[in-house]
C-alpha cells in the first residue's frame, strides 16, 4: 500500500507541537517560561522539530517541504505558547533561511539551507551597534575589498543574542562610502561570517537576572569569502528591510508572555476586578493573531509586509507588558512557581521594545509608509 503523501494542515502539525511540548514537559524535559524563544537553547529540542521536518518547512524542495506560511505559524504558535525552548534555532529558521533563499546565490543556498533545517547550523544576528543601536543605517562595520574576491571585515555588533552558541553571523556592513547628499542607507551589504573565522572575538553581556544571551561580538581585519556575500553589493538596506518583517511580524512579538497569561487564566478565580481586564487582553490577542496571520499570508505570497509586520511589533510588545501588570495582581494569589515566573519576566521586560526595533523607529516607518500610500 503507498504512503500516504497528502501535505497536513496546519492544524494537523499545530496537534504535533502540542502532543510534543506535552510529552516533554511530562517527562520534565525541559520548563514552560516567557522569553523561551531567546532565552531559551536546547539543541535536543531544536534536534527533534529538525527530525520532524519543522524547520524550514515552508522553503521549496530539496531545501525544505515546501508548506505554507500559516503552516509555520501553526508551529510557531505552539511553541511560545508552550514556552518551549526554541532558541537556538529560532533566528536562522524565522529570518536567515527566508533571506538566503531571496537573496542567496545557489552556492550558499546549498551550503547552509540544510544544515539549518537540521538545526545544525546556528545564527546570531550582527545588526546593532554600540553607536548606533535601532538606527541601522548608521552602522559603522565595513567590510573592504580584499583584492582577490572576498572581503575584510572591521567593526563591533552589540547586544547579539546567542553569539556565543552561533555557527555563523550575519552582519550588515558598509561596504561603499555614502557620497555627499546619499541617503545614509546607501552602500550597506549583508554577509553570512563563521563564528570560528580569526579575528572574531566574543564578549558576554550579563542581564540583570544573572543570565547570558547578550554579548558584545569585534571584527578584527575578519576575512570573509567573496561567496558569503548576500545577494548584491550595496543593496543591503533593502534586502535588510524585507528581511526584518520576518522578524517583526512573527508571534513571538505578542506571545513573548504567553506562559504567563496562561497562568493568570487559571488561578484569576475570584479576584476582584480582574475578569474585565482578562477580556480585553483576549479580544487584544485575537487581533494580533489575526494581524500575524496577515503579516504569514503576505510573506506567503511573496511581499514584503514592512508596514504591517511593524505595527504587528508594536501592538504586540504593548500587550506583552500589560499581561505582565495584570500578572502582577493575580501573582500574590498564585502558587510561589507563578511569582517566581513573574519577576523573571520582569526583570526580562525592557528589552521587548527594544529588540527588533525601538518603537520609536516601529512608528517612523508606519507613518512612512501611510504617507507613500
Amino acid at each position: 500500500m503507498p504512503a500516504d503523501t497528502t501535505p497536513p494542515t496546519p492544524d494537523d502539525l499545530r496537534t504535533q507541537v502540542r502532543e510534543l511540548c506535552a510529552h516533554w514537559r511530562r517527562d520534565g524535559r525541559y520548563t514552560p517560561r516567557s522569553d523561551s524563544w531567546l532565552r531559551s537553547p536546547d539543541r535536543a529540542f531544536s534536534k527533534e522539530l529538525a527530525a520532524r521536518g519543522l524547520l524550514g518547512m515552508t522553503w521549496p524542495a530539496p531545501y525544505g517541504r515546501g508548506l505554507g506560511q500559516l503552516h509555520r505559524l501553526a508551529v510557531t504558535e505552539e511553541l511560545l505558547r508552550a514556552g518551549a525552548p526554541v532558541a537556538l534555532h529560532w533566528i536562522a529558521d524565522r529570518q536567515i533561511g527566508p533571506a538566503i533563499l531571496r537573496h542567496g546565490s545557489d552556492e550558499l543556498k546549498q551550503e547552509l539551507l540544510p544544515a539549518i533545517a537540521a538545526a545544525d547550523a546556528v545564527f546570531c544576528l550582527g545588526l546593532s551597534e554600540p553607536e548606533a543601536g535601532s538606527d541601522l543605517a548608521a552602522v559603522r562595520t565595513r567590510a573592504e575589498p580584499d583584492g582577490a574576491g572576498g572581503y575584510v571585515l572591521t567593526g563591533r555588533k552589540i547586544w547579539t543574542s546567542g553569539a556565543h552558541l552561533a555557527t555563523h553571523v550575519y552582519v550588515l556592513a558598509r561596504t561603499h562610502p555614502r557620497a555627499e547628499g546619499e541617503r545614509p542607507h546607501a552602500g550597506l551589504s549583508e554577509f553570512v561570517v563563521d563564528m570560528t573565522s580569526e579575528g572574531i572575538e566574543i564578549s558576554p553581556i550579563v542581564d540583570m537576572t544573572g543570565e547570558h544571551h547578550f554579548n558584545e561580538v569585534s571584527f578584527d581585519a575578519v576575512r570573509v569569502p567573496g561567496r558569503r556575500l548576500l545577494g548584491t553589493p550595496g543593496q543591503g538596506w533593502r534586502q535588510v528591510t524585507e528581511q526584518l518583517a520576518f522578524e517583526r511580524g512573527g508571534p513571538e512579538r505578542v506571545l513573548t508572555t504567553y506562559p504567563l497569561f496562561a497562568q493568570v487564566l487559571a488561578h484569576a478565580a475570584g479576584i476582584p476586578g480582574v475578569r474585565a481586564e482578562i477580556g480585553r487582553l483576549t479580544a487584544r490577542l485575537a487581533v494580533l493573531r489575526a494581524l500575524c496571520r496577515d503579516v504569514a499570508e503576505a510573506l506567503g505570497s511573496g511581499r514584503s509586509p514592512v508596514r504591517e509586520a511593524a505595527t504587528c511589533k508594536l501592538l504586540g510588545n504593548e500587550f506583552e507588558r500589560d499581561v505582565l501588570e495584570l500578572a502582577r495582581k493575580v501573582a500574590p494569589y498564585g502558587p510561589a512557581g507563578f511569582r517566581r515566573d513573574l519577576a523573571e519576566a520582569l526583570a526580562a521586560s525592557p528589552a521587548f521594545s527594544l529588540r527588533g526595533g525601538a518603537a520609536e523607529v516601529l512608528l517612523s516607518m508606519v507613518a512612512k509608509a501611510e504617507v507613500a500610500a
